[in-house]
């Protein structure tokens, strides 16, 4: 038995070989095959010894997962069933509760990206950043981010139990869900007209427009093509594209909607090991990319990705102003490559983005708050949240998403709270406090320079500066053009 596995590991050892002859640092034949050897060795001792019988599959599958985790967060590998999942996750229309999770390379455990508008998950209170200890019943532990997708996805009206770690907290709380096909609304703006349209301008009297993008998939940029389309017919005169809390998705999708506000110049480029390095220019197509018509792009810690591009491509074109925090540093390009005749596929990190100023926007393993990664904001324009004011932000916000999504869309059915929820009040998700924390007494919040109200009014200062940069911008004398 033996001879046949080692003789099949050797054999794909030998076409391994002749692949990596053309890249630097090939592994010499002799320290290959003696590789594989130790690796066939653990497989046969796990055949015989385990205390249950597992399939060399199983084993395989194991291993490579295992392996590519290693790497980093985002390598893995994905079988059949979830290569299917992923599929219709990117399309943007799934089963599920509405999450986006990722492997902390920190601590291993799995992390919420950003939960999406008005899902289950949103409507739960699950917040960016809070860690998934269990599912179903069993240990998130050591779960990579395909495989946690592929669970919690399945059929709609069905039931999905979760012990969920907020920030600051100490004890997980439970949450049971239920599961919704999921319309992802990628572009979305603040309120509502009474004619169900978006109410997208946030100061009536400066014609100032806002829009969020919640994520990029195939339908982004024809959406935002019709919700700039609505601005104009408003008379907007300035934008602020708010991209907080935007996981990100498709480089395509990034790259279509950077487009929209750049008449020339480099978009984003990608430099690999081994791949041919790409750049991506803006073409000259839309009545947006006229520097007259001024744009605050805001992002905070956990913009990452596609929404990353956007806005570094923006700020180093000097096409927008940037605000709010750095934003969360995921700047790499994996690759899907088939395996096993197409049964399976490799999700692996083959390159990275940079931005069209050079520098890199991936946060690297144990990289530094000095280095450079990620999109930090403008000089002056830094709007730092603690904890306790990002949660208070996420309520209020949510609060009014559901009052806007409610119109003209299927609203989302309630979680049901388990026996757990209710004894931890978690309705109502409220900030952390550790036990010698002093109470801090309810203060009434100066109404916002955006005029938020509504059922929860609520100071949004990263949107309030904003609003000043716009104001200062449209406030400028504009330039005479030479006769």
């Amino acid at each position: 038995m033996r001879r046949r596995i080692f003789f099949a590991f050797a054999m794909i050892g030998s076409v391994g070989l002749c692949c990596w002859q053309g890249t630097q640092g090939a592994k010499p034949k002799d320290e290959m095959l003696e590789l594989y050897g130790l690796f066939v060795d653990a497989v046969e001792k796990v055949e015989i010894n385990y205390v249950r019988p597992v399939s060399r599959r199983e084993l395989l599958e194991s291993a490579l997962e295992g392996m590519l985790q290693n790497l980093d967060p985002h390598s893995s590998f994905i079988n059949t069933s979830e290569w299917k999942t992923f599929r219709r996750q990117i399309e943007g229309k799934f089963g599920g509760i509405g999450i986006q999770v990722e492997v902390d390379s920190e601590n291993g455990r799995l992390r919420v990206i950003a939960p999406m508008v008005g899902t289950p998950a949103y409507e739960a209170g699950i917040l960016a950043g809070d860690q998934i200890t269990e599912i179903d019943g069993v240990s998130a532990e050591g779960m990579n981010s395909d495989k946690a997708v592929e669970v919690l996805t399945g059929r709609p009206g069905t039931d999905v139990k979760l012990r969920v770690l907020h920030e600051g907290a100490e004890d997980p709380v439970a949450l049971t869900l239920t599961r919704a096909i999921i319309n992802i609304p990628s572009v979305i703006g603040d309120k509502r007209k009474p004619n169900d349209q978006w109410d997208l301008l946030v100061d009536k009297d400066k014609k100032i427009g806002y829009i969020r993008v919640t994520g990029f998939n195939e339908h982004t940029s024809d959406e935002l093509t019709k919700i700039l389309e609505q601005l104009k017919e408003d008379g907007g005169k300035a934008l602020i594209l708010d991209l907080r809390d935007d996981p990100g998705g498709l480089l395509s999708s990034a790259v279509e909607v950077s487009d929209m506000f750049l008449d020339k110049g480099e978009i984003v480029s990608t430099k690999g090991r081994n791949t041919r390095p790409t750049r991506y220019e803006a073409q000259k197509n839309s009545l947006f990319e006229d520097p007259e018509f001024p744009m605050v792009v805001m992002v905070n810690q956990n913009s990452a990705s596609a929404s990353e591009i956007v806005a570094a491509a923006l700020q180093d074109h000097k096409r927008a102003a940037v605000v709010g925090q750095r934003s969360y540093g995921k700047g790499s390009v994996q690759n899907l490559i088939d395996l096993d005749g197409g049964t399976s596929i490799l999700k692996l990190t083959v390159a990275s983005y940079y931005r069209p100023s050079g520098e890199n926007i991936h946060r690297f393993k144990n990289a530094k708050a000095t280095d450079k990664w990620g999109v930090s904001p403008d000089p002056g324009m830094d709007i730092k949240l603690t904890h306790r004011d990002f949660v208070t932000w996420f309520i209020a916000r949510r609060e009014r998403d559901r009052e806007a999504l409610a119109k003209g869309h299927r609203k989302t059915p309630e979680p049901k709270a388990s026996d757990d929820e209710k004894k931890a009040k978690v309705a109502e998700i409220k900030p952390q406090e550790k036990s010698d924390d002093k109470k801090v007494e309810e203060k009434t919040e100066p109404k916002s320079k955006s005029g938020t109200t509504g059922s929860r009014a609520f100071t949004d200062k990263q949107l309030d500066r904003a609003i000043e940069v716009i104001r200062a911008r449209l406030a400028e004398p504009k330039a005479k053009t030479a006769v």
